[in-house]
């Protein structure tokens, strides 16, 4: 079956272009032109992939966001027209998974939706389900895609998990943020490094650690980042 990705675009022209370019590449295409509209499509159409513009008729990007992460966890990729470090900060804090600076290449947008959709959503029924890993009061279940806190749900977006899974599968381990790129972004991502340290920091405030005292998640100065050994 296609993957059906949920354009969230007001200019018209460009959602025509997407869609064509996406069509080619074998996606199924569906679009909305403001925020509620999106929210509305969201709940319809439950599509793997959604691409969304932050400035947006009726409900800006943000808020389509922070609404749709209640109920949905498909892949987003912000498409800003803005190049500031905040901007990209606060989309990949609210849940995005990644973000374009408009103008992008057709191109280079296909690459990063491949990317994260290699990424799994869920686990295959067909295999032995996985060990959970505990660490004192944390338990993170890799089968069933969930962490526990005391033994609270912590809700995570899907790149949150697999990065904090990566990092607690090596407890000790120093991974450099080019690694953690690779291994939970993919071979093909395109971004630079400090998404990283933007989900690391989301994943810390979760699981309730102040960065200067972290708890489970260390910062190795000048390299990247560890999960403690316990």
């Amino acid at each position: 079956m296609s993957v059906r990705v949920l354009v969230v675009e007001d200019e018209k022209n460009l959602v025509r272009a997407l869609r064509g370019y996406l069509e080619r590449e074998g996606f199924e295409v569906h679009e909305a032109f403001d925020g509620s509209a999106a929210l509305e499509a969201l709940r319809r159409l439950d599509p793997e992939v959604v691409l969304l513009d932050w400035m947006l008729p009726e409900l800006d990007g943000i808020e389509v966001l922070r609404e749709m992460r209640r109920f949905s966890g498909a892949y987003v990729i912000v498409l800003t027209a803005r190049s500031e470090e905040m901007d990209k900060v606060v989309g990949l804090s609210t849940g995005a998974d990644d973000y374009l600076t408009k103008p992008f290449s057709a191109g280079e947008l296909v690459a990063r939706v491949r990317a994260m959709l290699r990424r799994p959503r869920g686990s295959d029924l067909s295999e032995p389900k996985p060990p959970s890993l505990k660490f004192g009061e944390l338990v993170i279940d890799p089968g069933g895609r969930e962490v526990r806190l005391q033994g609270e749900q912590i809700n995570l977006t899907a790149l949150e998990f697999d990065l904090l899974l990566v990092l607690a599968s090596h407890p000790g381990f120093v991974f450099s943020r080019s690694r953690l790129l690779e291994r939970v972004w993919g071979e093909r991502y395109f971004g630079d490094e400090s998404v990283v340290n933007v989900h690391v920091a989301n994943l810390r405030k979760k699981l309730k650690e102040a960065p200067a005292n972290a708890h489970y998640i260390e910062t190795v100065r000048g390299i990247g980042y560890r999960f403690a050994r316990r």
